[in-house]
Parts: structure tokens; sequence; C-alpha cells
């Protein structure tokens, strides 16, 4: 029987490799915690609101002021309107979305419609002014919203005359 001899070799990679897989490996690992700890170095504070709205004049004395866009819903409790006529000549109208009197109703000066009935003002949502009874469809007033949560100025727009 022949024995065959065995050759033993230790070496298992170049120095110069070796070196590089553990840089690598380094660099992944490095990359990794980064991104892991990167959601905990940001900021908890909401960004102010944005919104943009569409206003329509109607034939029978009212306007319609619908939020065409609003990049997060907000709290009806913290939104404050005020409708003033331009010239100074006449009453400023403010109170809040979630005001009895303009929440959800049908008939007041100045009322909020919440489409989707989920106690929010969202995309779609609407205000209607009785601008007729109050006089402000001469194309003189002024209709801001305004949100007391972050102190944003969403709307300020000028309502346009209606032509009966």
């Amino acid at each position: 029987m022949r024995r065959e001899m065995l050759v033993e070799d230790d070496r298992a990679v170049s120095p110069v490799i070796a070196t590089v897989l553990l840089l690598a490996i380094t660099v992944m690992l490095s990359s990794m915690v980064f991104v892991m700890m990167q959601g905990a170095l940001t900021t908890v504070e909401k960004s102010e609101p944005q919104a943009s709205v569409s206003t329509r004049g109607l034939s029978n004395g009212f306007h319609v002021v619908r939020l065409a866009s609003l990049d997060q819903s907000l709290d009806p409790a913290r939104l404050e309107f005020q409708l003033s006529p331009i010239s100074g000549q006449g009453s400023m109208i403010t109170g809040f979305v979630d005001d009895t009197d303009v929440y959800g109703v049908i008939g007041s000066n100045v009322s909020f419609h919440d489409r989707d009935a989920g106690y929010s003002v969202t995309k779609g949502d609407y205000f209607v002014i009785d601008s007729k009874s109050i006089g402000s469809d001469d194309g003189e007033w002024k209709f801001k919203l305004i949100d007391l949560s972050s102190d944003t100025l969403l709307i300020d727009i000028q309502l346009s005359a209606i032509d009966y």
C-alpha cells in the first residue's frame, strides 16, 4: 500500500483580500447602524399644515369655500375662522369651526360641512357663507382660517362679488 502524503496548507486567503473584506464588513455594519438610528435623530414636531381652497359665489347669495387640498387632518376645535370687510365698514364675524351654530348647521351665517363626518377638517370639507344676509356679496370681504395649534394662517382669500 502506498501512503499518500497529505499536504497541509495553513494559508486561507491573502492578507490583502482579508483586509478588504474586513473593511467592507465594517462599512456595511456602520451603515446599518446609521440607518436604524436615523429615525431617532429627527424631530417629532409636526409640520405646519398646507391648504388650498376653491371659492364660488352662488346666485342665491351664498359663497362656498371648499378645501381643495389639505395635507393633514385638523381638529375643528383648533380652527378659527374670520370673515371681515376689507373697507372696515361692517362688523367682523369670528368663531371656531366646532361651534354649535357653525359645525354642520344649515341656515346660519357661516356653516361648516364635514363631508366624511369624521369630526376632523380634511380635503373636500367646505364652508357655506350666507353672503346676502351679512352683506359680504359685494366682493369686499375676506375669509381667513387660522390653525391655532400651529399658529398657521391656512386660508386668506377675498370673496368674489355675486351676480344675481
